[in-house]
């Protein structure tokens, strides 16, 4: 990537949240999905920065929401990591739009990574989409089996289990060893966890 000229002024204008310096670059001639040194597209790093208004203005030029960097993280994928309902919701108006089964670098959709951090919003939108909330990543994890075994058995991921059950999670999915999310959870001591999950396995 140049480190002048416009394509370099996009990507520093999204990383900021820029808007202005988003429509000057591209009415400079940038490339919409130009890359910096570890591949991420501008609208990347307006995801990564939980930049709104950039990332309506990047979309509207149409950038891709799929793009992916050396690491594997997309715009779309990056709002399951920070939990963004309204970055979620300008990328679901994206052409094309997003993939639900594009996978990061633990081969995991984004409902995933929310359901482990406790995005509880997130997940509730999410599981709306169509995503795959009994898809099973490289860890053997299903969204479900990490909000039990990465969240800390509170509230927030209390709802988190209740949204991906109501939503069709399967709580008989086991871990690559076998162990269901009601295993792990006795094994925590997540009370309010294990009610719940006894009470749809039950």
């Amino acid at each position: 990537m140049p480190s002048t000229g416009p394509d370099a002024q996009l990507l520093k204008a999204a990383a900021s949240g820029d808007v202005n310096g988003i429509t000057r670059a591209l009415s400079a001639g940038a490339d919409i999905e130009a890359r910096d040194s570890s591949q991420r597209t501008s609208l990347l790093l307006a995801s990564l920065g939980d930049h709104v208004d950039a990332a309506k203005a990047l979309v509207a030029a149409g950038a891709d929401p799929n793009a992916q960097d050396g690491l594997l993280q997309s715009a779309w994928l990056v709002t399951g990591v920070t939990g963004s309902v309204p970055m979620l919701e300008v990328l679901l108006k994206a052409s094309p739009p997003p993939d639900l089964t594009l996978r990061n670098r633990y081969g995991g959709v984004s409902v995933i990574p929310a359901s482990e951090r406790g995005h509880v919003d997130y997940v509730r939108r999410v599981v709306t989409t169509g995503i795959d909330v009994n898809h099973v990543n490289n860890l053997g994890w299903t969204a479900l089996l990490e909000a039990v075994i990465l969240g800390d058995g509170s509230g927030k991921y209390g709802q988190i289990v209740e949204i991906l059950l109501e939503a069709g999670a399967k709580p008989s999915i086991g871990d690559n060893d076998g162990v269901t999310a009601l295993q792990h959870a006795r094994k925590k001591g997540q009370g309010r966890i294990v009610e719940i999950l006894e009470r749809v396995e039950g």
